[in-house]
């Protein structure tokens, strides 16, 4: 696991603090005279709540050094509830200097029950808050009985109703009796979770993950990730009863920020369980499947979904932790971009190289070929980049285009072509050879010395195995036509 290069990366991006306006409270442990707004690192505060509270919408806390575990209250005021090391239920950002390395939040977890009236939860977040750069670790929650908030998000719970978030933080050893025993609900960016463990999700439950590594948690259903969305996420060595990787499916719970259950571009991988090895359903359950559907991942079995694959993912050293993709993985330029919600990988690094994503938390930088891998080894094409631009079976298409246009660079009558137009009236169908799992768009023109010379007539016309026609309802009455395919 590169943490280094983490903590690198939430370095780099505090570097740009001085151009903010809003103002900064600054929090150190060893702080010898705390003075309240603690607008200076002379007169930090002790505790990071105590700069929570003494911040307005919009501010920043800045956090130094430390193992923060002392202190604490409840998100809604009643000391009956649910203790949390940190409350946030404004929009500030409480952000690291040095990364999470080198700076806890640390719950409590109650010797011989863990979960219990007196466990502390980490972090509780609301409102637009984000948190960033910090080890959260040790937290827990109250009983299983015990009310949803106060029974889930044993690192940290982010009221779905609101939007928060969670970035460049790792998430280890943290329990819930219910749900979550990393995080509950809002959305995870650039982080790792680890050891985590629940009832349901024992990494994550009702979150959206991006970027984020998920690894050695535990829970009765979905031991990664339970009810959430996961974008090149790597999601290995997880373990439950049912789901080791993720459990994916309908739920009582709603989070309106996430609309469907789902992965893209994710590597669920090397997960145990008595039933669903790497995810649910298993067995298969139509309905389940195509309400929570997988795209462009590296999974097994197979599920429903576009481009998913089952190869061996080929990561570095997954036994050590080190999931980072061997040079010819397959999971090198398998994704879909227009999944892609951050720049960076986890290490920091731009997260498209070689002009197509990767699977998994972790991009390759400046891979050989920029086809991808997967498809080129399901060929039997080499990957260092020499066949990207040979016409294999001489139908005059390269490989890349071959593989743009989803046909098989073996068979030369496997070619993007149009096979037929027919005239009827004022309506022209245009017919071609079409491929499962592309896109196309139709464009028209009537004038080849304009500028531009094609318009689209059509988009998003799905292709399938076989021939697609497409009327042209709109046809000019006199003069030629000309017509181009393109793949979306």
């Amino acid at each position: 696991m590169s943490y280094n290069a983490l903590t690198l990366s939430v370095l780099l991006w505090l570097l740009a603090i001085p151009g903010v306006s809003a103002t900064i409270h600054y929090v150190d442990p060893n702080s010898p005279a705390p003075t309240p707004p603690y607008t200076n690192w002379s007169a930090a505060a002790n505790s990071i709540q105590d700069a929570i509270d003494a911040a307005d919408s919009g501010d920043l806390v800045l956090v130094t050094s430390g193992v923060y575990a002392t202190g604490g209250r409840t998100s809604s005021g009643n000391s009956a509830d649910l203790t949390n090391r940190v409350v946030v239920t404004k929009p500030v950002t409480v952000r690291s200097v040095n990364g999470p390395g080198l700076t806890f939040i640390q719950g409590y977890q109650v010797p011989g029950n863990t979960n219990d009236a007196s466990a502390v939860r980490c972090v509780f977040l609301s409102n637009e808050a984000v948190l960033s750069g910090f080890t959260l670790t040790n937290g827990a929650t109250h009983a299983w009985s015990a009310s949803r908030e106060y029974a889930s998000g044993g690192g940290t719970y982010c009221d779905v109703t609101t939007s928060a978030t969670v970035t460049n933080c790792f998430l280890i050893n943290n329990s819930a009796s219910v749900r979550g025993g990393g995080a509950y609900g809002g959305r995870l960016i650039n982080c790792v979770l680890r050891g985590n463990s629940s009832e349901n999700g024992g990494g994550a439950y009702l979150a959206r993950l991006d970027n984020c590594v998920v690894g050695g948690n535990f829970a009765s259903f979905g031991g990664g990730v339970c009810n959430s969305i996961f974008v090149n996420c790597t999601i290995v060595s997880n373990t439950a009863g049912r789901s080791g990787g993720a459990g994916l499916g309908t739920s009582l719970e709603s989070n309106p920020r996430l609309h469907l259950w789902g992965a893209t571009n994710s590597i669920v991988c090397y997960n145990t369980a008595t039933n669903g090895q790497n995810y649910t359903p298993s067995p298969p359950d139509p309905y389940l499947q195509l309400l929570v559907p997988f795209y462009y991942c590296c999974t097994t079995p197979l599920p429903l979904g576009l481009n998913n694959f089952t190869n061996e993912p080929l990561l570095a050293n997954p036994g050590e932790g080190d999931y980072h993709l061997e040079f010819n993985s397959p999971c090198i330029n398998a994704g879909k971009n227009a999944a892609v919600a951050v720049t960076n990988d986890l290490d920091g690094n731009p997260r498209v190289s070689g002009g197509t994503a990767d699977l998994g938390a972790y991009e390759l930088p400046n891979p050989a070929s920029i086809i991808s891998y997967a498809w080129l080894q399901q060929y039997d094409l080499p990957t260092d980049g020499s066949a990207d631009s040979l016409d294999s079976d001489s139908d005059g298409m390269n490989n890349w285009q071959e593989w743009r246009a989803g046909t098989d660079p073996t068979n030369g009558l496997s070619v993007l072509r149009f096979s037929s137009i027919s005239i009827t009236g004022a309506v022209a169908t245009v017919r071609w050879q079409s491929a499962s799992n592309v896109m196309y768009t139709l464009e028209r023109s009537t004038n080849l010395l304009a500028q531009p010379a094609f318009l689209p007539i059509k988009t998003n016309i799905a292709g399938t195995a076989g021939t697609v026609a497409c009327p042209d309802t709109n046809l000019p009455a006199v003069g030629p036509a000309f017509y181009r395919l393109n793949v979306q």
